[in-house]
């Protein structure tokens, strides 16, 4: 794990985007993100977890 890294970038001006740093997953939703919709950066973090064993 990144130690003290930023793991997410929020952009909402002038487009929307949320960037996972880790696993380089994104989505446009940020509000569904905002709201607490986290899944597809989880699905995508664990993906990368295992992948990485």
């Amino acid at each position: 794990m990144l130690g003290g890294s930023q793991i997410r970038s929020y952009v909402f001006c002038p487009y929307t985007l949320v960037k996972d740093h880790r696993t380089n997953y994104e989505t446009g939703n940020v509000g569904a993100v905002m709201d607490g919709d986290l899944n597809g950066f989880m699905e995508s973090y664990l993906k990368e977890i295992t992948r990485n064993k």
